[in-house]
């Protein structure tokens, strides 16, 4: 074998052996000499044109493999439809993944996923089955997941901390979870939702408060008095509305905003705003 062919033959190798971390080594090795014993007859000193054609069709055939291994999803669907991501688990296992945010998601089996390209901007999911999220806190871009004709929107951990005039300390955790420690103690306290943090010189205790306003088959215009009592904004909906019956759970100190939007919503309005007037129509 000449020089030239010695060549040809080295990096011929080289290519073979560049296969998938899936190939075992041996077995990449055993591939190789069989077709260098085809390719490159010892005897035979002239390179063939045929040896080049077999060169690029092994470049093609491991750039193939490589591809399908490397890009081949397990157990998942992605697609893409109408400017939606969609994800699918057909499998029987939990699929982890991340969303452009960073959310995290565990899509159970037989279920599905799916959000805009414009995710950042636009964090709202529609899901089929189930899942458990895991979301980033973002104030400007509430997170929101879809699901038959429900929404659950999530607004990231909130928490009031309150000095009374006897110097008892309270912290009321509305959603998320926060841990709570005191000085010069060893312990410390992990509050969730729905549970207040109370500390003074005689009393150190966890308790429960009531996180909810629950309206069961009540009329709008309870909601409406409500909204106007606690966030001392005069809310104004068409009059034939504030005797329709809504079945309704606000959670204490939500966002104002995501609950006239979800009126607007069940209802099938546009809120306004007038924040001089402190005032919001629906209509």
């Amino acid at each position: 074998m000449d020089e030239s062919e010695k060549e040809i033959e080295k990096k011929l190798k080289k290519i073979w052996k560049e296969k998938p971390e899936q190939q075992l080594e041996e077995k990449a090795l055993s591939s190789w000499e069989n077709f260098s014993a085809d390719t490159f007859n010892k005897k035979n000193k002239t390179i063939k044109p045929w040896h080049y054609a077999a060169a690029a069709v092994l470049l093609i055939f491991i750039c193939l493999s490589s591809f399908l291994v490397f890009n081949t999803p397990i157990n998942s669907q992605s697609t893409i439809a109408d400017n939606f991501n969609i994800i699918e688990n057909p499998s029987s296992q939990i699929k982890r993944l991340y969303l452009p945010d960073s959310s995290l998601v565990e899509l159970e089996p037989h279920s599905k996923l799916k959000f805009t390209h414009d995710f950042r901007k636009n964090r709202k999911v529609h899901l089929t089955g189930e899942a458990y999220f895991k979301v980033q806190k973002n104030e400007n871009y509430p997170f929101q997941v879809f699901c038959k004709k429900t929404t659950t929107t999530v607004l990231g951990t909130e928490f009031t901390v309150k000095e009374d005039t006897n110097h008892t300390i309270s912290i009321k955790l509305y959603e998320g979870k926060v841990q709570m420690n005191v000085k010069d103690s060893l312990h410390n306290w992990i509050l969730s939702p729905g549970e207040k943090f109370i500390y003074n010189k005689n009393k150190l205790a966890v308790e429960v408060f009531k996180n909810f306003k629950d309206f069961n088959n009540q009329p709008l215009s309870s909601v409406i008095n409500y909204i106007q009592e606690n966030y001392h904004y005069k809310l104004t909906v068409p009059k034939k509305l504030l005797q329709k019956k809504i079945t309704l759970r606000i959670r204490e100190k939500e966002e104002l905003s995501n609950i006239t939007n979800i009126l607007a919503e069940i209802y099938n309005l546009k809120p306004h705003i007038d924040e001089d007037l402190r005032e919001i129509v629906l209509n």
